[in-house]
């Protein structure tokens, strides 16, 4: 098996470029390739972020949530200082319940801080590095005042980790050009759970060997 190192990247190479209530996924069936030892379904299942929801409920739909009754930090919410993917990792392969959710943000497993100091007024976003070109020409869009149907979707990015690795590359195209709505329909749980699972077996034993207990179960 290649190291962690190696093969996280790997992950992030699959890309073609990112509700409330009862659980949408549960229950559902492992849908584990045939043989695999592991099963991805206890990780989906797993609790996180306030009001404890599972991580299935948290990804579909693919978008972010933000309750202000509490505090503000992926996944309520997304500062730009929040460990996203590293957070979302441990989400799907890590045991929550022997290990805290940041425990792959707290390793030095990626860059710990961005390369250039954030702004501190609006767009808050560091300054680009080099000479970037200049944008193309274009109507500039207000944010604050400009209706949904000013925007063209082009990528989905509410729950980088999702697009990015647990959706494969012959449906990232139709996942990127699909909504949160029809995320509802269950319509990429079977995407979601079978490449999970590929991954949760593929995986467990480097993530042993750095002393983490998985979540996927036989």
């Amino acid at each position: 098996m290649r190291p962690l190192l190696v093969i996280l990247p790997a992950l992030f190479a699959l890309a073609a470029c990112g509700g409330g209530g009862a659980d949408p996924l549960t229950p559902i069936p492992s849908t584990a390739p045939p043989g695999a030892p592991l099963s991805a379904l206890p990780c989906l299942n797993q609790a996180v972020g306030p009001g404890q929801r599972s991580v299935a409920n948290l990804v579909v739909p693919d978008t972010i949530k933000l309750d202000f009754t509490k505090p503000s930090g992926f996944p309520n919410g997304r500062r730009l200082t929040d460990s996203v993917i590293d957070t979302e990792l441990a989400w799907l392969f890590i045991d929550l319940t022997k290990h805290p959710a940041n425990v792959l943000a707290s390793r030095p497993l990626g860059p710990q801080a961005n390369d250039v100091p954030f702004r501190s007024d609006f767009p808050y976003l560091a300054p680009p590095q080099g000479n970037p070109p200049p944008p193309p020409a274009g109507a500039d869009f207000n944010f604050r005042t400009d209706a949904p149907s000013a925007y063209v979707q082009v990528d989905r990015m509410g729950m980088p980790a999702i697009s990015t690795v647990v959706i494969g590359s012959s449906k990232k195209l139709s996942y990127n050009d699909d909504s949160p709505a029809v995320d509802g329909t269950l319509k990429y749980v079977n995407e979601i759970s079978t490449t999970l699972g590929g991954l949760a077996n593929a995986l467990a034993d480097d993530w042993q060997k750095l002393g983490l207990a998985v979540c996927a179960k036989p």
